[in-house]
């Protein structure tokens, strides 16, 4: 099957009336690839009348324009089949499919803070979000949010404005934009991030399709901060899904005259982290990240040398690069330099996939030893010194 006809399967597969992506998974299980999962799926006795006749007649233009949407560049249908499909999404209840996404899929593999709350915020909340996405961005922390007016828009937009990677999950199709007051900064995160959607091409905004977007926000973060939130604030249940996740949730506390800080009250007294200061998250959050990283360089690393699929863990282990003993770092390390390069030159010079080395990039990130920049360029600290 060329890339084409697996494209159109998976199209094929993801529209199907009724199946969802549990289904979904479930066929892939069982059967190892989506040609298998699509033939035992049209022999299912199971299947409504809808989903039985979109198999056996599926809508050519529908799929045609769906290939010739994901044809466009910088567009991509991330499966769960994939190496680089991020491993954070696993273990949620009912985990996707696929990704329908517009810009850097890699950026997916980041470790990402989800910053939520209010739509109607108040002055000083915005001022909060961008304040807190700012200062977790320079810290490593790629910002995730739901593209939603208020909160949610600040904290991408400070992101942005500091060349800092930043991720909306969308409640539409990835070629829509709700709200559509925010056209401007959709173009802004493709360019400079990422939008990334579960739903197809051309699916408007419905209200169900909220809560199934928070869970990925959820479940791609390693920690939820709430930023502003009433007692019936959707970002209640970002928050929610995070905690039964086991991923972190932190929320900033408000005036008690405040309507819109009784929803941070009320996660607090359910036991999520009061916070006033950016250096709690990231204290709370680096250990986390440093095993994302590990896990990601093992996963990437699963089809090199057995060194290599240890080699974050072994880098864990030691004072340096020389004594680690792992040759993908040291090679990397050899082809950085103190002034910045870009994660595709990296490509090229040492010849390990971007994935790679993104998780290899981080470890070394959260080690200080190298520092990140706008535009995907990196380079190494001053102070980054290894034992020769």
């Amino acid at each position: 099957m060329n890339d084409t006809d697996e494209l159109r399967a998976w199209m094929v597969a993801l529209r199907t009336p009724g199946l969802g992506p549990g289904g979904l998974r479930h066929l892939l299980d069982k059967t190892g690839n989506i040609e298998g999962a699509l033939a035992r799926l049209r022999r299912s006795a199971r299947l409504d009348e809808s989903a039985r006749a979109w198999l056996q007649q599926p809508d050519d233009e529908l799929l045609r324009a769906d290939l010739a949407w994901l044809a466009q560049p910088g567009h991509r249908l991330l499966r769960c089949t994939e190496d680089d499909f991020p491993p954070q999404l696993e273990n949620i209840p009912q985990p996707p499919a696929a990704l329908f996404v517009i810009g850097d899929a890699s950026l997916l593999l980041y470790p990402q803070v989800a910053i939520v709350g209010a739509r109607g915020a108040s002055i000083s909340g915005l001022a909060h979000a961008r304040a807190f996405a700012r200062a977790l961005a320079e810290a490593g922390f790629a910002i995730t949010s739901g593209m939603a007016d208020g909160i949610d828009g600040a904290a991408h937009i400070a992101a942005l404005d500091i060349g800092a990677r930043t991720l909306a999950v969308i409640g539409t199709g990835p070629d829509r934009v709700y709200p559509r007051k925010h056209h401007a900064l959709a173009k802004r995160i493709a360019a400079h991030g990422a939008l990334v959607s579960e739903f197809p091409p051309g699916t408007a905004a419905r209200a169900n399709h909220f809560p199934r977007r928070n869970r990925i926000i959820a479940g791609l973060s390693l920690g939820t901060l709430v930023i502003e939130a009433g007692l019936k604030s959707g970002s209640l249940i970002t928050a929610r899904l995070a905690a039964e996740q086991g991923r972190e949730v932190f929320a900033l506390p408000g005036s008690i005259h405040n309507p819109l800080a009784r929803g941070c009250h009320r996660l607090i007294r359910d036991g999520a982290r009061l916070v006033e200061d950016v250096a709690e998250i990231v204290e709370t959050l680096v250990p986390a990240a440093r095993m994302l990283g590990g896990e990601l360089a093992a996963r990437l690393g699963h089809d090199a040398s057995s060194e290599s699929s240890v080699a974050a863990a072994e880098f864990e282990k030691s004072d340096s690069l020389a004594d680690s003993q792992t040759p993908e770092y040291r090679r990397l390390w050899t082809e950085l330099g103190y002034e910045p390069v870009t994660l595709d030159e990296l490509v090229q010079r040492t010849g390990q996939s971007a994935a790679l080395l993104g998780s290899m990039l981080l470890m070394l990130e959260l080690d200080a030893r190298v520092e990140s920049l706008p535009g995907n360029r990196y380079q190494r600290l001053p102070d980054a010194v290894t034992k020769s």
